[in-house]
């Protein structure tokens, strides 16, 4: 009968230790998502290597997993961190826009990013965009969590499509048809810090 109670003792003990730590990894997790989420900042000055393309990979990997409608994954990636190529696109960029040129901060029309992620939509499903935007913020969260600085641009995929010169380098990178480059995310080992914006909480409302 003792040995009984000894076993009964023995297993609740295990069961406390064994069951209490995967609790607190649990909630280890969420705070790290979390923190991932309130302490990303947009980069805009990096050091100049490119980013390791396994790491990278990596976080190719963690975009394609985003949720999309009806799982069409109606997006194409291409990721450049060429310097010939990349500079070559900036210099197309700094003819149009000499003043960029001017600031002392300027590297490159990428916001001086090493490495790019161009992602394109297929224009033929009405959703491909919204489910481009969740795959570059699974790219960019993911990134973050790993040291990796971030900036989405907007404005080099629009000059990349009007632009002669770079919309043949832009041809080059084979997007399949009725694929459109939508953004860029510039990826890069960050050199500075970036103090958080304000955001408007105010936008937020509960309904009753």
């Amino acid at each position: 009968m003792k040995f009984f109670k000894s076993l009964l003792c023995t297993i609740c003990v295990c069961s406390l230790f064994c069951c209490t730590p995967i609790q607190n990894n649990k909630n280890d997790e969420e705070n790290a998502v979390i923190e991932t989420i309130m302490t990303r900042r947009s980069v805009r000055k990096y050091q100049p290597q490119a980013v390791n393309r396994d790491t990278m990979q990596v976080i190719m990997e963690c975009g394609i997993n985003a949720p999309n409608a009806i799982n069409r994954q109606a997006w194409e990636v291409r990721v450049l961190d060429n310097p010939e190529t990349i500079q070559r696109l900036t210099e197309l960029y700094v003819k149009e826009n000499p003043k960029e040129a001017e600031n002392t901060n300027f590297r490159n029309m990428f916001r001086n990013a090493p490495t790019i992620a161009f992602i394109a939509n297929d224009t033929t499903f009405a959703y491909s965009p919204v489910d481009c935007g969740l795959m570059a913020e699974n790219m960019i969260l993911s990134a973050w969590s790993m040291g990796i600085g971030s900036c989405c641009l907007g404005g080099p995929a629009r000059f990349m499509k009007a632009n002669l010169e770079a919309n043949e380098i832009l041809k080059q990178m084979g997007f399949s048809e009725n694929y459109d480059l939508l953004l860029c995310i510039g990826f890069g080992y960050p050199a500075e810090t970036p103090a958080a914006k304000p955001r408007e909480v105010t936008k937020v409302k509960f309904l009753d």
